[in-house]
C-alpha cells in the first residue's frame, strides 16, 4: 500500500495532461505514487499517457461520473494512507507534497490539508478556486484567504501561516483515506461543484479539522477567469442549497430559507437585465431541482454525524461586506 496516492481525475484532458503531468511526475516520488483516474474519456488522452508515461497507474471508469462520482469510484480501487486529489490543470513544485503529509502525520485530528493555490496564468496572484484556504459565510457563499467573490489578491506572503480553514479546494487537497471513506466520500448526486465543501463540512461535524499548509505551493489554471456557463451556475446553486440543507444548523437553515430566495432571484433578474436569460433560467432551475430533492436530502441530513459544532462559518454576509467595499480577507476574519 502506498503512503500517498496523487490521484488525477481525467476526462478528455489530453492537452492538460501534456502540459501539467510532467511536473507532477517529476516532483512526486519516494513514498508517493501518481494515479490517473479516467472518467470514460473519448479522446486520445489514455493512448498518449500509455506512450509517454507507462509508469503512471491508470484506473479506468466506464463513463463520465463527474468529479464526485468519478473520484468515489476510483478511490475505492486505490489503497493508500493518504489521497492527494489533484486537478489535471495543476502544475506542482519541488517538495510540494511533503509538507502536506508532514502536517497530517503531526495532527491526528486533521482530515484534510490544502496547499497554497496560485494562478498559473498570473503567478503573482492567488487562484480563484482555493487561494490560501477556503471559508463560507452564513448564507452559504464560499470565499478564500486571498479571494473575496471575484476579487483576487496578489500573493505577498500575507497568508503564509498554517491555520484551520473551512474547506480545501478540490483542485488540490490531501486527505486521510480512512476518513474519506468513513464519511461516505463525495455526494454522487452533486456530480461537480461544491462537493468538496460538502464533504469537508460533514467531516468537521464528525469532529475532524481542515487546515491549509502554505509551504506547499501549486499553480492552478482553473476556471475562475473564464466565462461562467449556465451549466456551472445551475450546479453551483443546486449543490450549494443541497449542502446547506444537509449540513447547517436549524437556525442557519431558517435564515437561508428566508434570505436566499431573494438574493438568488435578484441574481436571476440581473442576468435578465444583462441579456443572459439562459443564466437566469439556470438559477430558477437549480431551485426547482433543490425542491424536488427535499425528501432525499432529509434522509441524507439524518445520516450526517454531528459530534461537534463547526467553527469557521462567517456569521455575516460576504456579499454585503463586499458591496460595502471590503475586498480582502484580512479585513473579514
Amino acid at each position: 500500500m502506498a503512503r500517498l496516492s496523487v490521484v488525477i481525475l481525467n476526462w478528455n484532458g489530453r492537452a492538460h495532461l501534456e502540459r501539467y503531468l510532467p511536473s507532477v511526475v517529476a516532483h512526486t516520488s519516494g513514498d508517493a505514487e501518481v494515479v490517473v483516474a479516467d472518467n470514460g474519456s473519448t479522446d486520445d488522452s489514455l493512448q498518449w499517457l500509455r506512450l509517454n508515461y507507462p509508469e503512471v497507474r491508470v484506473v479506468r471508469l466506464d463513463r463520465n461520473y463527474g468529479f464526485a462520482g468519478g473520484y468515489n469510484r476510483a478511490l475505492r480501487e486505490i489503497e493508500a494512507e493518504y489521497y492527494l486529489l489533484l486537478n489535471s490543470d495543476v502544475e506542482v513544485t519541488e517538495g510540494w507534497w511533503q509538507p502536506l503529509v508532514e502536517l497530517l502525520d503531526a495532527e491526528p485530528d486533521v482530515a484534510v490539508v490544502a496547499p497554497k493555490l496560485l494562478s498559473d496564468a498570473r503567478r503573482e496572484e492567488f487562484e480563484y478556486a482555493g487561494a490560501s484556504g477556503g471559508f463560507i459565510d452564513y448564507l452559504g457563499y464560499p470565499f478564500c484567504r486571498g479571494r473575496i467573490l471575484s476579487c483576487v489578491e496578489r500573493d505577498e506572503g500575507q497568508y503564509d501561516d498554517r491555520r484551520d480553514i473551512f474547506w480545501a479546494s478540490g483542485a488540490a487537497m490531501c486527505c486521510r483515506s480512512e476518513v474519506f471513506h468513513s464519511i461516505g466520500g463525495f455526494d454522487d448526486d452533486f456530480f461537480a461543484h461544491m462537493e468538496e465543501i460538502d464533504l469537508q463540512w460533514r467531516m468537521q461535524l464528525a469532529g475532524w479539522r481542515i487546515m491549509v499548509e502554505p509551504r506547499a505551493k501549486v499553480y492552478h489554471l482553473g476556471g475562475g477567469t473564464l466565462p461562467v456557463s449556465s451549466r456551472k451556475i445551475y450546479l453551483n446553486h443546486r449543490n450549494n442549497l443541497a449542502m446547506l440543507y444537509k449540513c447547517s444548523t436549524t437556525a442557519q437553515r431558517v435564515t437561508v430559507a428566508i434570505v436566499r430566495p431573494f438574493t438568488d432571484m435578484a441574481e436571476a433578474v440581473a442576468y435578465l437585465l444583462t441579456l443572459h436569460p439562459h443564466k437566469a433560467w439556470a438559477v430558477v432551475r437549480a431551485w426547482g431541482t433543490f425542491l424536488q430533492w427535499h425528501g432525499a436530502l432529509a434522509k441524507k441530513r439524518a445520516r450526517v454525524v454531528r459530534k461537534k459544532k463547526v467553527a469557521g462559518i462567517y456569521r455575516f454576509s460576504i456579499v454585503v461586506r463586499y458591496l460595502l467595499g471590503e475586498r480582502k480577507f484580512k479585513r473579514m476574519m
